[in-house]
């Protein structure tokens, strides 16, 4: 049975609802994911929850090994994976303790973190123009509204490389950019989700102005707890109300990303490189 999967906080899976849970150890040919994924079921379907930064906040997000918790999440039978995000705002209307479901990227983590599973023997180039599901965007933006959250239907993410937040002088750059919210995980995780053909949506909690707004005090750890604290609540919600609407049947481009996306002669990739990646490629190389 095709599986949901959540990223996001530690706290995210006590939901109301969520039964036969089971913490499950996962290991991939990128390494150890950032913790156990806890599976079970929500609304009698199976959802896989995986807390991004490890329980306890234990890894920066330079340090997140994004394409195992990919490649978990596809191994345990993910088709859907939605993301919990806490991010900053570039912009007045979007306000702190709204949502914004992200349709576009910009990266400025100078390709710090691994966001392919591909190379050593093998080249794949992915359509990424429209790096989201709209289909699960969608469903997460009428979710959303029907709960009367404050939700903005899209909007452009800039991942920056963190762990210290931005300098004014750049947070005023990237809102001359005509940026929306500001973050520093989701972009490898919608590189990764499409290459392995899961559906992929951003739920971005805005927490805060980041540091170009003069009249609201800069970011701060202890702003963003607060303000992720009482977001919480709403992504539970968002959770709970979408996972039974979302379909078993998917019609996307995320389905068949990958075809005529790899480049590499079928006989001259590596068998190691098979082996690695044939729960990725084996579709279409054997």
């Amino acid at each position: 049975m095709p599986r949901i999967g959540v990223i996001g906080g530690s706290g995210l899976y006590e939901i109301e609802g969520f039964e036969n849970k089971e913490w499950i150890e996962i290991d991939t040919p990128f390494g150890k994911p950032s913790d156990k994924y806890l599976v079970g079921t929500l609304s009698k379907e199976e959802v896989v929850f995986l807390p991004r930064h490890g329980r306890g906040h234990r890894i920066m997000p330079s340090e997140l090994n994004y394409r195992a918790n990919i490649f978990g999440m596809k191994k345990l039978g993910v088709e859907w994976i939605i993301s919990i995000s806490t991010v900053g705002s570039f912009k007045k209307e979007i306000k702190p303790l709204d949502v914004v479901i992200v349709d576009q990227f910009v990266d400025r983590t100078n390709q710090a973190r691994k966001m392919t599973f591909f190379g050593e023997g093998i080249v794949a180039h992915i359509g990424f123009s429209e790096p989201v599901c709209s289909v699960l965007s969608d469903l997460l933006y009428k979710t959303a509204k029907k709960l009367n959250v404050t939700v903005h239907k899209e909007g452009t993410y800039l991942n920056m490389e963190g762990p210290a937040f931005s300098t004014k002088a750049e947070s005023i750059l990237y809102k001359s950019w005509g940026m929306d919210v500001i973050g520093m995980t989701n972009m490898p995780e919608a590189k990764l989700a499409r290459e392995a053909e899961i559906c992929f949506s951003t739920v971005a909690m805005v927490t805060d102005y980041d540091a170009w707004h003069e009249a609201e005090s800069a970011v701060t750890i202890d702003m963003i707890i607060q303000n992720l604290n009482k977001n919480v609540q709403v992504a539970k919600d968002i959770i709970k109300n979408i996972i039974p609407l979302i379909s078993r049947q998917r019609s996307c481009i995320c389905v068949d990303a990958l075809k005529n996306a790899i480049v590499t002669s079928p006989n001259l990739i590596p068998e190691k490189r098979k082996k690695e990646l044939q729960l990725i490629i084996g579709k279409y190389i054997k």
